[in-house]
């Protein structure tokens, strides 16, 4: 179950710092016409639970937060507003949103029973793909800078299907839009070192 910290954090940073027209929208549909804020993250890699979908935009946006501050202050690369880095990053992976379903497995316990148990799988309701749909989403309810729309697009990197499949683009636009990588390193360092289990 979602802790009530990491929805009421969500909610401030999301009202404080997302303030362009069309933001409170999207909210609404976030909070009464989505589960978000009840979605995981994952059906078993990482935060595979209840409320695991927002904890990770959380996470994200921590990392993002901090990679473009350093990149600014060391390197002066990447510029971006605070209002873009909360929207990359608390909003980056909204095509998750209505698109888990649970469902129940048999399995032995521990006496060698039968019990049924319940697991995440996926139903996607709009099969658009994944940092595009998260795109086409948001922009139904309030414009994206271009920065903000390829961080999103792109924030799976080199996983991405389309370079899997051969395609250049995630490249291209990692050499145009440096918010784009970091959105990138914010997700994969969320992920593989936040919320993964750690080696004993």
């Amino acid at each position: 179950m979602i802790s009530r910290d990491t929805k009421e954090r969500f909610l401030s940073l999301y009202k404080e710092k997302i303030t362009r027209p069309g933001a409170d929208k999207l909210l609404e549909w976030l909070e009464k016409e989505s589960d978000f804020f009840k979605a995981p993250a994952s059906t078993r890699y990482h935060l595979a639970e209840e409320g695991g979908l927002a904890l990770h935009s959380l996470h994200v946006y921590d990392r993002l937060k901090q990679l473009v501050e350093t990149e600014e202050k060391n390197t002066g690369i990447c510029h971006a507003d605070e209002e873009s880095i909360a929207i990359v990053a608390l909003l980056h992976d909204v095509c998750k949103a209505n698109f888990y379903t649970v469902e129940m497995r048999n399995r032995k316990n521990e006496f060698g029973a039968w019990e049924s148990y319940p697991y995440y799988s996926v139903d996607d309701q709009l099969p658009y793909g994944h940092g595009e749909k998260s795109v086409y989403i948001i922009s139904g309810f309030m414009k994206l800078k271009r920065a903000e729309a390829m961080a999103i697009r792109w924030h799976m990197g080199f996983s991405d299907n389309d370079f899997k499949g051969g395609g250049y683009s995630v490249g291209n636009a990692y050499e145009k839009f440096p918010l784009a990588v970091l959105a990138n390193m914010a997700d994969m360092s969320a992920t593989y070192l936040d919320e993964a289990g750690k080696e004993e």
